[in-house]
């Protein structure tokens, strides 16, 4: 796969602050979200790769190590740590022996579960002990989720060392959160049981909600007529629509709370947040004559 570039992608320098960062993320994820290019898969296509750059360089700790470690910023740390480990064993092996027969190469399969292969991270070729049984390796996967799609338990197949994986997401998963499928990962050595996969969900920022544990957040627009005299809008959710009576004279800001109309609660069946709606009122634009009239009249009376 081709090295991505998340500052170009945003549009930002390397020198961004998280505030540049936001703004830019906001701009763009308005342009190309789906919901206002339908059936356009480039816009769809952009629109993934800007929440990928999102996740990355507004994460304090993710940015430092793709700044660090470019295309490998995923790996990188493993690999710097292997270095060390091998640098130590050298500087150690100067002055003693490592043990009987055993070489650096099988006390770094022991510590690491090496399989007889190339180690990820190591930078070179470890071969398994010849007279233990060893656990794999465990395997590290990261799944992006948007945030509609967290809202509901789902399946998702992945393709491990050949394998279909199919799991069931549970509604409600969080960002960051880790699961671990055991016996997932890397063969075992000399009859040793597999390593384990461990998933890390990522959930993408949304372009409507703001997730806030449990809860949702929103803005929404009213005209002004019915700020003034009430009316009803129609919410968009991720359960489907909800008709909200707006009460006469509602101010600009005013927010309601939905009890239960919010994001669900992990592995809690019919349990939910809130979902909280501020209004935001819309003045009108391009008034007649007759219109303007009418508004100086009120403004005289």
């Amino acid at each position: 796969m081709a090295f991505i570039d998340y500052y170009k992608i945003l549009e930002i320098a390397k020198s961004a602050k998280a505030d540049e960062i936001k703004k830019a993320y906001r701009k763009l994820a308005r342009k190309y979200h789906p919901d206002l290019n339908p059936d356009n898969k480039e816009a769809e296509r952009k629109f993934k790769e800007i929440n990928e750059a999102n996740e990355v360089l507004s994460n304090v700790e993710n940015r430092k190590k793709y700044d660090q470690y470019g295309e490998n910023w995923k790996h990188g740390e493993e690999y710097s740590k292997a270095q060390e480990q091998q640098r130590k064993y050298n500087q150690q092996n100067q002055q003693h022996d490592f043990g009987q027969g055993e070489d650096f190469s099988d006390f770094f399969s022991s510590m690491f579960g090496g399989s007889g292969g190339q180690t990820s991270g190591s930078g070179g070729n470890y071969r398994g002990s010849a007279s233990g049984k060893y656990k794999g390796q465990d395997v590290s996967a990261e799944l992006n989720l948007s945030l509609e799609e967290a809202s509901k338990t789902h399946q998702q197949t992945f393709d491990i060392n050949g394998k279909k994986v199919r799991i069931t997401i549970p509604a409600g998963v969080e960002n960051g959160q880790k699961i671990r499928l055991k016996n997932y990962g890397n063969p075992g050595v000399n009859g040793g049981p597999n390593g384990d996969l461990l998933i890390t969900f990522h959930i993408l920022a949304d372009a409507k909600f703001t997730r806030v544990g449990n809860d949702l957040k929103m803005e929404q627009e009213i005209d002004l007529y019915s700020a003034i005299l009430g009316g009803e809008v129609i919410i968009n959710t991720f359960d489907g629509d909800l008709k909200l009576k707006i009460k006469p004279e509602t101010q600009n800001g005013t927010a309601v709370r939905l009890k239960n109309k919010g994001f669900p609660k992990y592995k809690k069946d019919n349990e939910f947040g809130d979902l909280y709606i501020t209004f935001q009122v819309k003045l009108p634009t391009n008034l007649t004559e007759k219109e303007k009239e009418l508004f100086q009249q009120l403004k005289n009376s």
